[in-house]
């Protein structure tokens, strides 16, 4: 569905994106990561032909994005910038049917937009004016306005970006259910919830590729771990020789113990994702378990990794 060769692209003499190459499948939902300022909405207003490239070529649906037939990828695409492109004083029903006919929608408009306000979950609210909608229904309009003309690849820069958690999982059951008619690619700083919606991730920093992949591949590559925090009471003694139990099975490789709060403290790496076998080694061993919780979600240790924020 995407293919670009060298995509590079200056700002002046400032280089925001340095010989990009990226392939991406049919029906794949991507994950594209990176830090503010390392070129993501940069390649992603390329890919949509919003901003032409210094140099390189882009592909999209097996058509090369040029001069020439730039108008006619540009109709494969949808995509939702980070503020959605939304009129406050039209309805849902009537926002989404203006954006059809921007799109060229010419038969069965009417059925189209029944579909549309089905698939991202709006039908409730069709008739309202956008802008009493809350933060989580205006993203939803404006991933409506995307897919509309039933594009074959749809772009979504930050579109969980100020969600609350019910929210959140919401719009990852509709990014999910985009899967089966559209490639999806998007951009997001919250790591867990892309973890939970992507097939695979894309890692940019300077504006350069840095890893592709599945997260467990990304790990496995990087050498990342998850890391734990485990709260206990008891004998110090027995906390010492229950981490030494655990090393001596590879079930932890790095652990440091400190005290907070009246609580044994331990910040440990494990060896392999089996938090369990530590709960059951602690409560075995006769301490009291307070508390266990990840130190930073997998994804966190492998992006801080790949992007040089600790060695």
């Amino acid at each position: 569905m995407i293919r670009t060769e060298s995509l590079t692209k200056f700002y002046g003499s400032r280089c925001a994106v340095r010989n990009l190459d990226l392939e991406i499948a049919d029906h794949e939902i991507v994950g594209f990561l990176g830090r503010n300022g390392t070129g993501k909405t940069t390649t992603l207003r390329m890919l949509a032909g919003l901003l032409a490239p210094s140099s390189g070529r882009i592909h999209i649906d097996g058509r090369e994005m040029d001069a020439d037939n730039a108008p006619q990828v540009r109709w494969r695409i949808g995509f939702l910038p980070q503020r959605p492109p939304l009129y406050d004083d039209m309805t849902v029903r009537g926002f989404l049917h203006f954006a059809a006919q921007l799109r060229g929608v010419d038969d069965g408009v009417e059925a189209r937009v029944d579909e549309v306000l089905e698939m991202v979950d709006v039908r409730d609210y069709e008739n309202e004016r956008i802008t009493s909608l809350s933060d989580g229904y205006r993203q939803r309009v404006g991933i409506g306005q995307a897919v509309i003309h039933d594009p074959a690849l749809v772009i979504l820069d930050e579109p969980t970006s100020q969600l609350d958690p019910a929210q959140l999982k919401e719009m990852r059951a509709i990014i999910r259910r985009l899967k089966d008619q559209h490639t999806v690619l998007l951009s997001s700083h919250n790591l867990p919830e892309i973890s939970q919606t992507c097939d695979r991730l894309l890692v940019i920093h300077d504006g350069e590729l840095k890893a592709s992949g599945p997260e467990d591949e990304l790990r496995g590559h990087m050498g990342g771990r998850p890391r734990l925090q485990i709260a206990v009471t008891g004998d110090r003694s027995l906390v010492d020789q229950t981490i030494a139990q655990l090393r001596s099975q590879d079930v932890l490789t790095e652990s440091e113990v400190t005290v907070v709060h009246g609580q044994l403290q331990i910040d440990a790496t494990l060896a392999r994702d089996e938090p369990h076998v530590v709960a059951r080694a602690v409560v075995e061993a006769g301490l009291a378990l307070h508390r266990l919780q990840p130190l930073e979600s997998e994804l966190e240790s492998v992006f801080l990794m790949l992007t040089g924020e600790k060695q």
